[in-house]
């Protein structure tokens, strides 16, 4: 690995926004908690910068998390955001207060001063919007800092030691709401650290590829696939690390939108003549989910047949050596709570979660140190086809959580070919890459209808479609009237057991983007 950045976390709800920004500047980062980083750490990471994150802890308070002062005599730069900024600056000498004017939201800052995180950005004199979101603020400067930017209610929104190169902002140029935020943080990895660039999906497919043959030596593999994304490239990756010493399962469960089966099956049989099982198991989930209406039971019960199911397919194989995985970045970092402590995030992966340990297998997870749209580039790095590649989100549990209620095979039936036309539609109008995840509800609501001169009485289906960068927000697309009329019609028209579509439009928070 080349050079990298380490990002402190204090627990920001953006601190894997922060890790993104870096790598899309061309620099590799980790994420790692602030009670984990000590000198030790820090001699064994190496990092050419620290970026200390915002948190939601008052510095003001007892318990205030701090930064070990190893990272501010590393001699590599380091730049505060937030909560990070007022921590480094109180434990330098200057003090923090709580401020009478708060700021959260957008917020005018000054430049007040030539600084090389600006460089090429903002002059002196300009004034730029960014996302401030902060209660207290630093009051006075620690020793051979000097104001930058100030804003209304911060007179050191930004402050810098050139000299010792150390930086602080009390917005977050992580967030998009911040223009210019990323190039912001592109200035300290590049230009202020130093910094080369060489991270790209292709480097990393040749690192992942060396570090697969040595941890798997001569061992056998077996991967699961959900149909998605994360585990098609895990799959690809891996063959092309290891070849036949891989065997791939698709637990068909019977919950997949239209034809993903079939394109799943076809993907790997057809395009990389990949060892795929395809187990057929849709009247064994059915069964299972019988007369079930809780959500959460309805998610258990389809985690714990996936994995009976796969392990007998698993046994029909022969056995293997070591169990892999789609696992991403997001699902392994640990973050810190509100009060400073250690919070665990890692979970397992929806289909597979449980069996390395009960199957007595190691566990290989090539894609646990990227993100989703890293993941995407990868897949079109190995040769993943454009329309499989740019797939939206699709959940586990699959259609059984985007029908409220009981779940049935006519109304699997009945939400497939709404959905299908929706996504039709969606696809035709050349929306589809412009949304993050959209999809068809199918409501346990009848309503009274009018077909002809017959009077009806059936199902509601809802739609839902949101804009996102990364899931962890979400606001509702704005289809115009005209195509949200045209797909009601089709549905209406030509699914049947529907007489009614309403259009979601919550956002996230306070909804989630799935129904259940």
């Amino acid at each position: 690995m080349s050079a990298r950045v380490l990002i402190v976390d204090f627990g920001s709800q953006v601190t894997q926004l922060i890790a993104r920004r870096v790598r899309e500047a061309g620099v590799y980062s980790e994420v790692h908690p602030f009670n984990r980083v000590d000198s030790a750490f820090l001699a064994g990471f190496a990092p050419v910068a620290v970026i200390l994150s915002g948190g939601p802890a008052s510095v003001l308070s007892f318990s205030a998390p701090s930064a070990d002062p190893a990272l501010f005599e590393a001699g590599v730069p380091v730049l505060g955001i937030c909560y990070g900024q007022q921590a480094m600056a109180a434990q330098m000498g200057a003090h923090v207060r709580s401020a009478s004017h708060r700021e959260f939201g957008r917020a005018t800052v000054e430049v007040v001063a030539e600084c090389k995180l600006f460089e090429g950005l903002w002059e002196p004199g300009g004034h730029y919007p960014v996302w401030m979101s902060h209660g207290d603020r630093v009051e006075t400067l620690p020793e051979g800092f000097q104001a930058i930017a100030r804003s209304e209610a911060a007179p050191f929104a930004a402050i810098a030691d050139e000299e010792r190169q150390l930086y602080g902002v009390q917005f977050h140029p992580e967030v998009v709401h911040t223009p210019g935020g990323a190039e912001l943080i592109h200035n300290f990895v590049r230009r202020i650290a130093g910094a080369k660039g060489g991270w790209s999906m292709a480097a990393f497919r040749d690192t992942a590829v060396a570090q697969i043959r040595a941890e798997v030596g001569g061992g056998r593999v077996v991967c699961g696939l959900s149909g998605g994304v994360d585990s098609t490239v895990a799959a690809l990756l891996l063959h092309e690390a290891i070849g036949d010493q891989l065997n791939c399962i698709f637990v068909d469960t019977g919950l997949m939108r239209a034809g993903e089966a079939e394109e799943v099956t076809g993907l790997f049989r057809q395009n990389f003549n990949i060892p795929l099982v395809h187990a057929n198991a849709a009247s064994l989930f059915l069964e299972r989910l019988a007369g079930m209406e809780d959500p959460e039971c309805k998610r258990k019960a389809i985690g714990a047949t996936f994995i009976e199911v796969f392990e007998a397919e698993a046994a029909r194989l022969g056995g293997a050596d070591f169990l892999a995985q789609g696992t991403l970045y997001p699902d392994v970092i640990e973050s810190v709570a509100f009060d400073g402590g250690p919070s665990v995030t890692i979970k397992s992966h929806h289909n597979v979660g449980g069996l390395p340990e009960r199957m007595g297998l190691g566990l290989v997870e090539p894609l646990r140190m990227l993100f989703k749209d890293e993941v995407r580039a990868l897949g079109q790095e190995l040769g993943l086809p454009e329309r499989f590649v740019g797939r939206h989100p699709f959940p586990g549990p699959g259609l059984a959580i985007r029908m409220p209620g009981v779940v049935a095979s006519d109304k699997l039936e009945t939400l497939r070919q709404a959905d299908a036309v929706f996504l039709e539609e969606i696809r035709r109008a050349g929306l589809y890459d412009d949304i993050w995840q959209a999809f068809a509800v199918l409501l346990p609501v009848h309503t009274v209808g009018v077909m002809g001169d017959d009077r009806t009485y059936e199902q509601v289906c809802a739609l839902r479609a949101v804009t996102s960068a990364d899931g962890m927000t979400a606001d509702f697309y704005p289809f115009d009237a005209d195509f949200l009329g045209r797909v009601a019609a089709r549905i209406v028209n030509e699914v049947p057991g529907i007489n009614r579509v309403v259009y979601d439009v919550t956002s996230k928070p306070p909804g989630t983007i799935e129904w259940e």
